[in-house]
């Protein structure tokens, strides 16, 4: 028999003062509540009350006894009270990983609003182009651009993305346009080094397939603004993503070529680990951001 209903008869019983009145709250029988108080004493093995058909008297041991399950019936209230409350309502302390260039600009600006919103909540940002383990290092969502994601976790689209190859319009009116993926070889490409964590090069699909480019440049480091930043500056070509490049696409500041190469799918997301009931910090950051991405001309504004 469960013992929380063992318990919640007792108090019952004692507070409402007899057997039936107990029972008629709770809905059962007289006889099935006798029984809860029979298999608690039993298990307790020791005598809570004194029962007749009129009367309940505690004894000693029952006084005591019912002074601690009070205090755990009120407490178990308060803690369900606690829960129930948070997939409602946003509270609690948020880790959050994302991108580093990403985060900066599209995820950690939006905090303070979210906060505002949310004021029982706390943010904690790391933003890293590493590929975090989200389990292993305590994190509630991890912010990731393209790439497979583990099957023990779940991963929420929040906007649409692809990887093109660009630069501008004067790096391509001294140095060609590339037409195929083979001339890609002919470029000086400004890509991520061995620390930045892209060395093997830039990914295409021809013919259905993926396809991995060996690329070669003058310049290489691990910070993707930096990379950014030279490819606007006309030094090379990029392989960067449309949410960072979008608005000097619509100003003509950038053009994309070999677009017919891009990979389908290189989208935005949200990663959390599964879980049966998703706390409300994260459920309500979520659709805050794809609620501020979605709106018109979002990617464009730069």
């Amino acid at each position: 028999m469960d013992k929380l209903k063992q318990i919640e008869a007792f108090v019952s019983v004692v507070e409402k003062g007899s057997l039936a009145s107990a029972a008629l709250e709770q809905n059962i029988t007289p006889v099935m509540l006798g029984r809860r108080i029979d298999a608690l004493e039993k298990r307790l093995g020791t005598k809570l009350m004194h029962r007749t058909t009129r009367h309940l008297t505690l004894t000693e041991q029952g006084t005591v006894f019912l002074d601690h399950c009070r205090k755990l019936l009120t407490e178990l209230d308060i803690a369900e009270k606690i829960i129930s409350e948070g997939r409602h309502k946003a509270t609690g302390h948020l880790v959050v990983s994302a991108p580093a260039a990403f985060g900066r600009k599209h995820v950690a600006p939006h905090a303070p609003a979210f906060i505002a919103t949310n004021p029982e909540v706390q943010i904690s940002f790391n933003l890293t182009d590493r590929v975090v383990d989200l389990v292993r290092e305590g994190y509630d969502i991890s912010i990731r651009i393209g790439g497979s994601i583990d099957p023990n976790f779940v991963a929420v689209k929040l906007a649409s993305n692809r990887r093109v190859v660009c630069g501008t319009p004067e790096y391509f009116h001294r140095n060609g346009i590339p037409k195929t993926l083979e001339d890609i070889a002919n470029h000086n490409c400004l890509s991520f080094n061995l620390q930045g964590g892209q060395q093997r090069g830039w990914y295409f699909q021809q013919g259905g397939k993926p396809v991995i480019i060996k690329t070669a440049g003058n310049l290489d480091c691990n910070d993707g603004e930096l990379l950014h930043r030279w490819v606007s500056e006309g030094l090379g070509l990029g392989w960067r993503s449309t949410w960072e490049i979008e608005s000097q696409l619509a100003s003509g500041e950038l053009l994309t070529v070999l677009d017919e190469f891009a990979l389908p799918h290189y989208d935005i997301m949200a990663v959390y680990p599964q879980q049966r009931h998703l706390p409300a910090k994260v459920r309500f950051f979520i659709d805050r951001l794809k609620s501020i991405y979605a709106q018109p001309d979002y990617w464009s504004k730069g």
